[in-house]
């Protein structure tokens, strides 16, 4: 059989031969043997291992899809991650100091979305498996808070009331300091006899809150978050950071780049995660296009103590960037947005007075696009911090700032 040696790993975590050929869970200089089929290489078989190469920690990584890089020893992966961003920039002409990246530990993570669905004998319900349709049970998972493991047996009763044995359900299970706040999708459609029948699972299961589709059907308890001093309660399915440590981590970054401004706006705010505690040191205006998030923030935002003024505008920022002279009254920006980017926001920031921006990305490509549009408009890309919260996978999340000397205003005077 013929052999091959593996170059690189892709963006996805498959390891590249020439061709180019695709082989998944390989490592760069593995020397393999492996049936090409298309660009893919099936039956992969390691000759020659690397040396980074380590024995996954979860007995589920062959099949599971949840993660791709568990072969792989940490380091190889914390400058794997270093690398996509190194690369990135560099295509755009763009470097900057990376400062070491920062790692959620195993079993952190405290949202997942399951597939259940009902088998002959029962139900059932886990992850994807790689590449497939394939349900993959999970009970040893090594990447899950294990309270969120126990939305595994909620997903099964789920199944076996709210979906046909034709259908798989999607059940996303977030870990709240009131219990399991969990949102159902791809289930039968809702009536009268259903409803009874979730409202009493959500009870019987303790649930915090039980959501179908767009509609709550049941809530015992608000499943509120802490971000700060304030407790909000999400709306159902609302974005929120993958681990505490995760969320921990690029707030201290956020944080040192604010500094000791008065007046910062918070652009794609979410819920309130960098907005509330920054309220503790400035006043915060917060923008998102959710206004249900934004309602959520707001409500934590008064219940709290402590707290400088937040003002919340819902507002798609796509469509509708804020412009230089609504973004004249702050002293810095921060900007959160999805991984499209913000492309016409930052075009928007490059055009204003703004001298100082923090930058948070799920995306290194759209982020180093991004960037480069603020460089051409004087900014200084000053550092980037790397967070892996994503554990053994491909994803990588980053902060960065960004400062520019004072820029004139239209009338030709200085700030």
């Amino acid at each position: 059989m013929t052999e091959y040696r593996i170059k690189r790993l892709g963006h996805h975590g498959d390891g590249i031969a020439d061709g180019p050929l695709y082989a998944p869970m390989t490592l760069p200089g593995e020397v393999v043997t492996g049936t090409p089929q298309g660009t893919q290489l099936a039956d992969v078989r390691i000759v020659t291992p690397s040396s980074q190469r380590v024995a996954a920690p979860c007995r589920h990584f062959k099949s599971c899809g949840g993660c791709q890089l568990q072969h792989a020893s940490d380091a190889f992966v914390a400058e794997w991650k270093l690398d996509m961003v190194r690369f990135a920039l560099d295509a755009q002409g763009l470097s900057a100091e990376l400062r070491p990246i920062l790692t959620s530990p195993a079993q952190s993570r405290r949202r997942a979305t399951f597939a259940a669905r009902r088998t002959k004998k029962g139900a059932m319900a886990g992850f994807h498996g790689r590449a497939s349709d394939t349900i993959v049970e999970i009970p040893d998972c090594k990447l899950l808070d294990p309270t969120v493991m126990e939305g595994l047996p909620v997903a099964q009763a789920l199944a076996m009331v709210g979906t046909s044995r034709k259908a798989t359900l999607a059940v996303t299970v977030t870990l709240s300091h009131d219990g399991l706040d969990v949102l159902v999708q791809n289930g039968k459609p809702l009536d009268g006899p259903l409803r009874q029948e979730l409202a009493h699972l959500c009870a019987s299961l303790g649930l915090a809150r039980l959501t179908w589709d767009d509609e709550v059907i049941a809530m015992r308890a608000p499943p509120g978050q802490s971000f700060g001093a304030a407790w909000v309660v999400p709306p159902p399915g609302a974005f929120l950071q993958a681990t505490a440590h995760g969320e921990a981590a690029l707030l201290q970054a956020v944080q040192e780049i604010v500094r000791e401004a008065d007046q910062v706006v918070d652009l794609f705010a979410g819920c309130g995660t960098f907005s509330i505690p920054l309220a503790a040191g400035a006043e915060v205006h917060a923008v998102e296009g959710d206004r249900a998030m934004m309602a959520a923030l707001d409500a934590g935002w008064r219940k709290a103590q402590g707290l400088k003024k937040i003002t919340t505008e819902a507002r798609d920022l796509f469509r509708r960037p804020l412009m230089p002279d609504e973004l004249r009254r702050f002293d810095v920006a921060v900007l959160d947005p999805p991984r499209a980017g913000a492309e016409a926001q930052v075009a928007e920031i490059a055009r204003s007075q703004l001298e100082r921006l923090g930058f948070v990305s799920c995306n290194p490509v759209t982020f180093a696009r991004d960037a480069s549009v603020l460089r051409d408009a004087g900014f200084t890309l000053d550092w980037v911090q790397v967070v892996d919260q994503f554990r053994w996978s491909t994803h990588i999340e980053l902060v960065a700032q960004f400062t520019r000397p004072p820029q004139p205003d239209p009338r030709g005077r200085r700030r």
